[in-house]
């Protein structure tokens, strides 16, 4: 029964892209300068009609997003949001069609690497560890979408935000200018209080932080193009030095899912907020930091369960629906990024 509603759901998602809405969405592939792979780079986009219709996102767990593969662009220029995923299950960029799709159709082109490491069959604790690398991932991105022939002359000149969920959230912060103390990040699995389900993989992985080359941890990853930058329920937070948020000189929008005693004490943000020189911070009470997954598919939460995943994924605040929540955060993250760089979706 779980199968055929699942396809149901595909089948029906297929046939609403036959009338050519929604967005379109390209693959590019980005040379990095410090991995040992190049970096796959999704991108979504406003789309004239056509291209292929494709769900993007679509796994055992969570439904996927619709998007049209290859749709000719929309004419005129837009704004550029670098987005940042987060590790685990929603360890790579497609995970997060769900706000990627709805900021292209609103306007904005939306570039996202996948962090090499964080997800599929090359997964690393080790590699998903070296949180100082994300930002290069995101610059180098950057750098390939102001060359690529398809976006280069789509692109509204200076107006570039990134926008970061979970350990995306603190890959923002560092482009933003906030940097890593090597002690705390080596220091952040010596117990299993500030990130439980994290921790036990690297731990189960028998990856010792300490023993990891942290000699470039705490390297600025500013990046000087970006103007705004967006972080949702960022994690973890608390490996930063404390004192570089206050040397941030663009303007920041913090956000946490749940009621405060409910944040992942890695993800709280509220006193970072107060740090920033130029920021906001707001809570939704009734989300959880589960709400940044895609909406779980009938039987999900059993099957997890069963596969002993250990997180509630498909578990929110106990209020609204996730596709609500979802909704909510979508429109946050418009009116936040279009007020910012001036622009009207």
């Amino acid at each position: 029964m779980f199968w055929a509603v699942a396809l149901g759901a595909a089948m029906m998602a297929q046939q609403a892209l036959a009338a050519d809405d929604g967005a379109g969405v390209r693959r590019i592939i980005v040379p990095s300068r410090e991995r040992a792979t190049d970096l796959e780079v999704t991108v979504w986009y406003p789309a004239r009609p056509g291209g292929e219709p494709v769900m993007l996102g679509d796994g055992v767990f969570f439904t996927g997003t619709p998007a049209r593969r290859n749709a000719p662009i929309r004419p005129g220029k837009f704004p550029l949001i670098l987005l940042s995923h987060g590790a685990g299950l929603a360890g790579n960029a497609q995970a997060l069609s769900w706000i990627a799709a709805p900021l292209a159709e609103q306007g904005f082109v939306v570039a996202a690497p996948t962090h090499p490491g964080n997800t599929g069959a090359n997964r690393s604790a080790a590699e998903t560890m070296k949180l100082w690398l994300r930002p290069s991932d995101i610059s180098d991105s950057l750098d390939a979408m102001e060359r690529e022939p398809f976006f280069k002359d789509h692109l509204s000149a200076g107006d570039i935000g990134v926008l970061g969920l979970s350990m995306g959230g603190n890959t923002a912060l560092a482009l933003a200018g906030a940097r890593i103390d090597p002690k705390l990040l080596a220091a952040y699995c010596d117990t299993d209080r500030l990130n439980p389900s994290l921790c036990d993989w690297v731990q189960q992985s028998r990856v010792d932080l300490h023993a990891l080359d942290l000699q470039s941890a705490d390297r600025s990853g500013r990046d000087r193009r970006i103007r705004f930058a967006m972080a949702i329920d960022p994690a973890p937070i608390d490996v930063f030095d404390f004192e570089s948020f206050s040397s941030i000189d663009i303007p920041v929008a913090l956000v946490n899912l749940g009621r405060a005693e409910s944040i992942p004490l890695t993800a709280q943000a509220a006193r970072a907020a107060k740090a920033i020189p130029v920021s906001t911070y707001a809570t939704i009470a009734d989300a959880s930091h589960y709400s940044m997954f895609a909406l779980c598919k009938p039987g999900a939460a059993e099957i997890a369960k069963a596969e002993k995943v250990g997180d509630p994924i498909c578990s929110d605040g106990g209020g609204r629906s996730r596709q609500a929540v979802h909704a909510d955060l979508i429109e946050r993250a418009v009116a936040a990024f279009s007020g910012a760089l001036r622009t009207t979706p």
